[in-house]
Parts: C-alpha cells; structure tokens; sequence
C-alpha cells in the first residue's frame, strides 16, 4: 500500500527545490539535497554536459549561472513516486522558461527528471540525485521581438 504522506512528502521537497531554483533562494536550496547528491542537467544551452557531484557543486553551479540577469520559471507535475522504505524514485514531467536578460535571449523547453531520494534519520526526504535529458530546448533572440519589453523584474538594481 502507499504511504500518501510520504508521497506528499516527497512532492513539497520537489516543489521547494524548484521554488528555490526560481526565487534564487541558495542559502535554503542546500537543505533539499543529501550531502552526497549528484545532478545530471541535459541542456544544450549549457554548452557541456553538467555533470555534478555532491551538493555543495550544485548550489555552487546553480548561483553562479543563475544571476539576477537569468530569470527562470520551472514548472513539474506527473510525478510517478515509488517508495521502498526509506528510498524512492520520481519521475516527473517539467517544461521552462529562461530569460536570459543580459544574453537578450528566451529559452524554452521540457524534459523528465529522474530522481531518486534518501529519508534521513530526522525523517525529511531529500534529493539524492536529480537529473535530466531535454526533450526538446528552444532559444529566440529578444532582438526578433522589436516590442520585446521587461516591465517587472525582482532582481533588477
């Protein structure tokens, strides 16, 4: 039988490290992770693979390239969660959006993440590896869209 708490456990974690991403919330991001996570991040965009392994490289990877010029907006939902004890598997449907301001360029795209989770001692979930191969990753210049105007950004001076 599945444990619905556990599962909605699991859920708000994945929820918290994509509000996190998108609110450049660093200092709290560390906490979803375990200290051993790894990350797989499949974007062209990047122009290498991103290969990343424990959690102090994936904060690191994530404020760095995520400056207040890139305003980002994740969006996951269709997970599939299996739990056994105090492991799980998830998988989940995600698309994006980039804007990188200061590159004057939007991405888009989608992928599935596949992830797995460890419970702890203190009985939190949290994200052991995490990682994705786009489905698809679209960019436009912002210079194509004559019209193209920024009216709100939090991060602007």
């Amino acid at each position: 039988m599945i444990d619905l708490v556990e599962l909605e456990k699991i859920r708000q974690l994945k929820y918290r490290y994509l509000r996190c991403v998108d609110l450049k919330l660093w200092e709290e991001i560390g906490d979803v992770f375990t200290p051993d996570a790894t990350a797989d991040y499949g974007t062209p965009s990047a122009g290498r693979p991103l290969d990343l392994k424990c959690r102090e490289d994936i904060v690191a990877f994530l404020r760095d390239s995520l400056g207040n010029g890139i305003i980002t907006l994740h969006a996951a939902g269709q997970p599939e969660i299996q739990i056994d004890g105090y492991e799980a598997t998830g998988t989940w449907r995600f698309t994006d959006m980039v804007l990188a301001v200061d590159f004057r360029v939007v991405i888009s795209g989608a992928a599935f993440y596949e992830d797995r989770y460890l419970r702890g001692d203190d009985g939190q979930w949290r994200i052991s590896h995490t990682g994705y191969v786009r489905l698809f990753e679209s960019t436009m210049s912002l210079d194509d869209w004559p019209s193209w105007k920024l009216t709100a950004n939090r991060w602007a001076s």
